[in-house]
């Protein structure tokens, strides 16, 4: 769930040609026959295939333009107790004062610097100006307090906003995304945080990793919760009424092992507030390919929604 470093290009042979291709007649009924049944998600595998074939598509290029402006930090947490590194990207041409945070969450497997390296064409591609993104190292946690004391959440809140606030951004409304156990993340962390400071402007989930159960989650990642209660303390389909009022995003790839899922969170929502939430179930698979192709996507998302938060205080000051 992690950065897989895969990127197709183009389309190979077709599924039943790669399938068939070189056996007998026999064979080639059998694998045909296989082929539907992993088709129709009734066997696993169904993943494996749409990479082996071509489906899960390529990165996008490299987009035009000056990439944002990278400042990489590290410190010692005292709420994971190690040494972490923290990201920051700033949009070229721009100052950090005053300027709006949005906190990037990574996959499993993966760190502030990798995501960084996703975060940093996506925001040159969605010619973002209002935000600046930073990424920090949340180890394999998914994202919430663990039971030997390892706590991301709050190295967020009581470590990486006070230096942001430090070096000048605007920590009182955030926005959060994230890919993979990142994406389930900041789904979750919008929901802790939706009444309480600092304020969410908004959420942009990418391939988020809902586990259907605890049983499902530790088979997949078995360091992802503690215990049956720790999976449902964290359950971000159960807790989605909080996003009643965050602008939410969440997109997953027709290929992805966590569709299912995201199908189902992205209808819960959809009941919640009365309105389908932006992303959607998009081609790909669940690799830096379908990330790169929809971050930026998901970041023009989190600065529209910031500029008109911004647009709504002001007025109400006034």
């Amino acid at each position: 769930m992690g950065s897989d470093r895969l990127a197709e290009r183009g389309r190979g042979p077709s599924r039943r040609a790669f399938l068939t291709g070189g056996l007998g007649a026999a064979v080639a009924l059998g694998a045909a026959a296989a082929f539907e049944l992993i088709q129709d998600g009734a066997l696993p595998g169904k993943y494996a295939l749409a990479r082996l074939d071509g489906a899960c598509g390529s990165a996008p290029p490299s987009p035009r333009g000056t990439p944002p402006v990278r400042t990489e930090i590290t410190f010692h947490s005292a709420f994971r107790r190690r040494t972490v590194t923290m990201v920051t990207l700033t949009p070229a041409g721009t100052i950090s004062a005053g300027l709006a945070v949005a906190i990037g969450l990574h996959g499993a497997g993966s760190d502030a610097r990798q995501l960084a390296n996703l975060l940093s064409p996506a925001m040159t591609a969605a010619k973002v100006t209002n935000l600046a993104v930073t990424t920090v190292d949340g180890g394999d946690t998914y994202w919430h307090k663990r039971a030997d004391g390892d706590d991301p959440v709050r190295m967020i809140i009581d470590e990486v906003l006070p230096r942001l606030a430090v070096a000048g951004h605007d920590i009182s409304r955030i926005a959060i995304t994230g890919d993979s156990m990142g994406g389930y993340g900041a789904l979750l962390l919008a929901e802790q945080l939706a009444h309480r400071r600092p304020s969410v402007t908004a959420v942009a989930a990418l391939s988020p990793a809902i586990f259907a159960s605890y049983t499902d989650a530790v088979a997949a990642s078995p360091g992802s919760f503690d215990s049956r209660a720790d999976f449902a303390r964290h359950d971000v389909r159960a807790g989605a009424g909080a996003l009643r009022g965050v602008p939410t995003w969440i997109a997953c790839g027709t290929d992805d092992p966590f569709q299912a899922e995201t199908t189902r969170l992205r209808a819960r929502v959809t009941a919640i507030s009365g309105n389908e939430p932006p992303g959607g179930i998009l081609s790909g698979c669940h690799d830096d390919a379908f990330w790169a192709r929809n971050l930026p996507n998901a970041l023009e998302f989190l600065a529209q929604e910031n500029r008109r938060g911004t647009l709504t205080a002001s007025l109400d000051i006034r």
